[in-house]
């Protein structure tokens, strides 16, 4: 039996063309994800495992506001090292514990990085704000490398 592939170029092309055309319709946020997922460059950085989120707080009052609170307090713990987040008017302001310099970056889930200095008390600030899904590796000078969870403003 003949296969209709090898005497008819016409509908070959096609079939290449729809193909094609089916690809160029993925959503951008599905190959933001698959991107950021792979791209995981820092393997040997401790996970840092959230454990608080002021969102998430019910005896803060957090459910009583009739609007969302401008201010929201993240704490990241890891064996040697914690990060104390607090997002405020588009920007980060951090801690780290034990104090220590260093660099933390804000790592968007479509591949941005920005760079902010930790200085020798733990403080670190970075503005604008990411939109939407990022993550922090924390870098200190004592050599602790840490990557929290993903964070959604």
């Amino acid at each position: 039996m003949t296969s209709a592939w090898l005497s008819d170029d016409d509908a070959l092309l096609t079939a290449v063309k729809e193909a094609l055309h089916e690809a160029r319709e993925v959503p951008t946020s599905f190959i933001e994800a698959g991107v950021a997922s792979y791209a995981w460059h820092n393997i040997d950085a401790e996970l840092a495992e959230l454990t608080y989120d002021s969102s998430q707080d019910l005896l803060a009052g957090a459910s009583t506001r009739a609007e969302p609170a401008e201010l929201r307090s993240l704490t990241f713990d890891a064996n040697h090292l914690t990060i104390e987040l607090e997002i405020i008017s588009g920007a980060l302001h951090g801690q780290v514990i034990p104090p220590q310099r260093g660099t933390v970056e804000l790592r968007h889930a479509g591949g941005t990085i920005t760079t902010a200095e930790i200085n020798d008390v733990g403080y670190f600030t970075a503005a604008p704000l990411p939109e939407g899904t990022f993550r922090l590796y924390c870098n200190a000078d004592s050599g602790v490398s840490v990557l929290t969870d993903w964070i959604t403003l």
